[in-house]
């Protein structure tokens, strides 16, 4: 029989070094948990068991729903119409850019396309924002403009995820229903029951949002939708109440990256193939150029028609063609379903790998716009933890 806890102790080590690594560097853990899952995955033989699947999933809802939390109405409705344009057409530029690359000049077929399409349509909401946090832009102008667009972009990729490969049936109605419900009496319900339970040390509150999150997750694995589609729309319509209550959102936080998310992001690199990178390296060079050129063509016009300056027009191009989470976590749906192969998902996470590195690079090298201060609007900042 094998030992779990010495399973448990060598999955958690790798996630100690992660973070680690992380502090040392200064890039986003997620990313070094991925890189340091690719190296044990292939050096040292990682298998991900049944238990260390189920707390992947587990962190990926989770992550999801943190995700969904963060955004801010008040800088959507702000930038209203630049950020859902900007926001829209980077998710549909990419999209169809690379399912008619990989589906016409790959021979990939319609499903896999679709993964491809689906999982290098996505800016990366946690590096961007760690960026902005770091240079201090999120208190500009440009910086919430660009954050309220990634949240818009993201939006598109968790619902193509959930909608496209759903099974149009009576249980997907049945789960359309109930989370529609869902989304409209939570933001009723849930500061009443929170003000009734109070603060405890038994977390009733975080143990109702992940009651919500599993039930809609179970509904939509039946309807063979994606779990983590119904977890972001309820980070959402929670954003305004976890904006405030922060010190909930803190111990959630802690949560999920102690013990969760290491879990999805190792597991994500443990099934990436050395050699396929090697054998692919084209491949994975010429999707990121896809991704990053249908990107450029979208949104560097709708910069300029919102009278953006050419810096901040290059520098919000480049931060919205960057990816992470939700590119991974629509690689890994298309692996454990079967619409993609192994080798197939190396390439995509490599890309989206690269993805989080190459725009951000150049953006933060050569295109950093000048730094115009606003006053803030109400709103503290939030500390961010999910990168």
């Amino acid at each position: 029989m094998e030992n779990l806890w010495f399973q448990s102790a060598l999955w958690m080590g790798l996630a100690l070094m992660s973070s680690l690594v992380s502090m040392r560097v200064g890039i986003s853990v997620a990313l070094v948990e991925i890189v340091i899952g690719v190296v044990a995955g292939n050096v040292l033989g990682l298998l991900a068991a049944p238990w260390v699947n189920y707390l992947a999933g587990v962190g990926a809802i989770l992550l999801t729903f943190l995700a969904g939390a963060e955004i801010d109405p008040a800088v959507i409705k702000k930038h209203f119409w630049s950020s859902t344009t900007i926001g829209a057409v980077g998710f549909f530029a990419p999209y169809f850019g690379v399912l008619a690359y990989t589906h016409f000049l790959c021979g990939w077929p319609w499903p896999q396309a679709q993964i491809a399409g689906i999982a290098l349509s996505t800016t990366s909401v946690a590096v961007v924002y760690a960026v902005m946090i770091e240079t201090g832009f999120n208190r500009t102008e440009i910086g919430k403009i660009i954050l309220a667009a990634c949240f818009i972009n993201d939006i598109g990729t968790v619902v193509a995820l959930g909608i496209i490969f759903a099974n149009y049936n009576l249980w997907l109605v049945l789960f359309a229903a109930v989370m529609a419900l869902s989304l409209w009496l939570l933001p009723r319900f849930v500061p009443w029951y929170f003000k009734k339970v109070g603060n405890r040390i038994s977390e009733p509150e975080i143990k109702f949002i992940l009651l919500v999150l599993f039930f809609l997750g179970g509904l939509g694995n039946m309807a063979k939708s994606e779990a983590v589609l119904p977890a972001y729309l309820v980070g959402m319509v929670l954003a305004p109440f976890f904006l405030k209550e922060r010190v909930l959102a803190q111990r959630m936080r802690v949560i999920a990256f102690t013990l969760l998310t290491p879990f999805y992001f190792l597991k994500a690199g443990s099934l990436v193939k050395f050699e396929t990178v090697i054998t692919s390296f084209g491949l994975i060079v010429l999707l990121l150029g896809v991704k990053m050129l249908t990107k450029f063509i979208g949104i560097w016009p709708l910069t300029r028609g919102f009278r953006f300056e050419k810096r901040e027009g290059m520098y919000t191009t480049l931060m919205m063609s960057t990816g992470l989470t939700f590119g991974t976590i629509s690689a890994l749906f298309g692996l454990t379903n079967g619409i993609i192969d192994q080798d197939q998902y190396t390439v995509l996470v490599t890309a989206v790998i690269g993805s989080a590195l190459v725009p951000t690079l150049i953006a933060q090298k050569f295109f950093q716009p000048e730094f115009k201060l606003i006053e803030e609007e109400g709103h503290d900042e939030k500390d961010s933890t999910w990168a």
